[in-house]
Order: structure tokens, then sequence, then C-alpha cells
């Protein structure tokens, strides 16, 4: 007498729709998520006592007290500074230009860099400083 065997069935987890689930929650994360650029430059701000927070600066500029200007983490010359404000503008229409001068920074080079962006069509710009620290 043969003896059958039964066939057990294999029990197979259908993960395509938990991976669905996750590309489209990763989709989701990388569009709502704002990125901070940063000057890369190491900045000591000025403190004023009228300062604000802004909760959106997103086209920083930094500016050392040697005068050199930094923008999106590398030391830039000032002609640059136009072309760069122009083309991250286009591509972050809502976000704001701050300048990040040093407190001994000259006025003459704070002047030139708020030139260069008011001649790539961005008039409203503000400089950022530290709260004073008895605040």
């Amino acid at each position: 007498m043969a003896r059958r065997h039964a066939k057990k069935d294999d029990a197979d987890i259908n993960i395509t729709p938990m991976l669905d689930i996750v590309f489209i929650m990763l989709i989701f994360f990388i569009v709502t998520t704002s990125f901070t650029k940063e000057t890369g430059a190491d900045i000591t701000k000025p403190a004023a006592e009228s300062t604000e927070r802004k909760p959106r600066g997103n086209i920083l500029v930094g500016i050392r007290s040697n005068g050199d200007i930094w923008m999106n983490g590398g030391e830039i010359e000032l002609r640059q500074v136009r072309t760069l404000v122009e083309r991250a503008v286009a591509e972050n229409p809502e976000g704001e230009v701050v300048v990040i001068a040093d407190r001994g920074t000259k006025t003459s080079d704070l002047v030139k860099v708020m030139d260069q962006i008011k001649a790539a069509g961005f008039e409203k710009l503000t400089i950022s400083a530290d709260e004073p620290s008895g605040v």
C-alpha cells in the first residue's frame, strides 16, 4: 500500500503592498522636508535689541570679518553673488534672502553684497543678528 503524503501549502507572505507603502511614505517625506542650507563660514553675529525670529531663511549669504563671502558651503566671489541668488530664488521663490555678516565686517563689504542681491531682483532681504545675552 502506497502512502500518500499530504502536501503542505507553502505559506508565502506577499510583501509587495508593504513595499509600495514604504516607497510612498519615503516620497512623501522627501517632498515635505525643507532643507536648510548653511553658509559654510564660522561667523560671529552682532547682537541687536530688535531681533525677531524668521521661520524661513532659505537663501543664506555669509560675510566674514575679512570680507570673504560664503554661500552654499563654499567661498564665492562678489560677482558670483548675483548669479547664485538668482538661481536660489528660481529654485525656491518663497524663500527669503538672509545676509549673515560677522560683527567685524566692513560696512562697504555689506553694502556691496546687498547691492548684488538687489541686482538679482530680490528687494526684500534680512540682515541676521543674535539676541542680546541679557534677554
